[in-house]
C-alpha cells in the first residue's frame, strides 16, 4: 500500500468523498495484514450498520479510529483527511488561523487542537536513529538576557540538535530536542537516544559531551575557544539547521511558542525538514496518516498541559 496515495487535491476530493472511503483507507494502514482483533487477536470478523468491525471469536467491535489520534475527536474523518492534506501540502507549514480559515472550522480552539494532534503523530515511534558522521551541538531561542551568558541557564529555551553528514555539505536526517539544561545528563541522554551507537559524533569541546567515548561514540570533540563565525565553520550543518529552524518558527509562528509546546513544533520541523526532498506531496499525506494510527488519542486538556500555569513564551529572535 506505500504507493495508494492521491496525487493532487483533486484526487483526494474524489476518492475520500465519504466516511466510508476514508475508514476504509485507515482500515488498511491500521491493519495492511488484515483485521486484527486488539482483544483476541482474531482476524474472523464481519462489519457491523454502524461500521464497526466486529470480532467473531470474542465477539468486540471495534473502530478503527479507537486507540489512533482520532479516537477521541468528533470531526468527520474527512475533515481530517483535508486538514492533513493541507498540512502536509504547506511548505512552511500550516497556522491554526490558517486552518480554521480554509477548512471553515467553527472556532480557532478546534483547529488549534487538531493541528497539536497532527503535530503528535509526526514521529515514529520506532524511527530509527542517526547513523554515520553526526554534527551535535545547541543554540537557544529567546531574547538576549541581561547577567546571562554562554550556556548559562534562564529564561530562554535550550535546544539540541543532531545532523547527518552526507557527503562533504550535504545535509541528512535531523533530530531536535529541547533540554532543560546544557549539561552531561541531558546532552548525553539526547546522543544516545538519537544516534546509533558506533557513530562518528563531531561537538564542540563543552564538558558536557565528555563520556560519549565510553557511550560507544567516536567522540571528536572541536575546541571552539574562536570567534562565533569559526564556530559555525567548524560545525556547519547543525549551525544551517539552527538558521532555517528560527526563520521557520519566525515566520510561520511569529516567533512565539510555548515552552510546553515546543517539542511539537520541533517534531513539525523535524518530520518536515527530513522529507524535504520528496517528490510527492501525497506521499507525505500518507506517511502522517500511517503515524496517525499508531498514536494514542490525545484529548484537548492534555494537549494545554492539564491545568498548570501559562508557561513563558519562547520568542525567538
Amino acid at each position: 500500500m506505500t504507493d495508494d496515495y492521491p496525487r493532487t487535491l483533486m484526487e483526494l476530493e474524489r476518492r475520500f468523498a465519504t466516511e466510508e472511503a476514508c475508514a476504509a483507507y485507515l482500515a488498511g494502514l491500521r491493519w495492511p495484514q488484515g483485521f486484527c482483533c486488539p482483544a483476541c487477536d482474531g482476524a474472523d470478523a464481519w462489519r457491523t450498520s454502524r461500521g464497526l468491525w466486529s470480532c467473531r471469536g470474542c465477539g468486540r467491535q471495534t473502530s478503527v479510529t479507537a486507540g489512533t489520534i482520532f479516537g477521541d475527536s468528533n470531526l468527520p474523518l474527512r475533515l481530517w483527511f483535508r486538514a492533513i492534506w493541507q498540512v502536509v501540502t504547506q511548505k512552511d507549514g500550516a497556522s491554526a488561523l490558517g486552518l480554521q480559515r480554509v477548512l471553515g472550522l467553527g472556532s480557532y480552539r478546534t483547529a488549534w487542537s487538531l493541528l497539536h494532534k497532527l503535530r503528535r503523530a509526526m514521529v515514529r515511534p520506532d524511527r530509527d536513529r542517526l547513523l554515520g558522521v553526526v554534527e551535535v551541538d545547541e543554540t537557544y531561542l529567546g531574547a538576549p538576557e541581561s547577567g546571562k551568558s554562554g550556556r548559562q541557564p534562564g529564561a530562554k529555551t535550550l535546544v539540541v540538535a543532531a545532523v547527518e553528514c552526507v557527503g562533504t555539505r550535504q545535509l541528512g536526517r535531523i533530530r531536535l530536542r529541547q533540554v532543560r539544561a546544557a549539561n552531561a545528563q541531558q546532552l548525553q541522554a539526547f546522543v544516545t537516544d538519537t544516534v546509533a551507537a558506533g557513530a562518528t559524533v563531531k561537538t564542540d569541546d563543552w564538558a558536557g559531551y565528555r563520556g560519549l567515548a565510553d557511550q560507544g561514540y567516536d567522540h571528536r570533540p572541536v575546541p571552539m575557544r574562536v570567534s562565533p563565525a569559526t564556530g559555525e565553520a567548524v560545525l556547519p550543518r547543525v549551525h544551517l539547521v539552527f538558521s532555517l529552524l528560527k526563520r521557520w518558527l519566525l515566520s510561520t509562528h511569529q516567533g512565539a511558542v510555548r515552552h510546553s509546546h515546543l517539542d511539537y513544533y520541533l517534531d513539525e520541523f523535524t518530520f518536515r525538514f527530513n522529507r524535504r526532498k520528496s517528490a510527492s506531496r501525497g506521499k507525505l499525506f500518507y506517511r502522517l496518516l500511517q503515524h496517525a494510527v499508531e498514536i494514542a488519542p490525545h484529548p484537548y486538556w492534555t494537549l494545554r498541559g492539564g491545568k498548570t500555569a501559562e508557561p513563558h513564551q519562547a520568542v525567538v529572535t
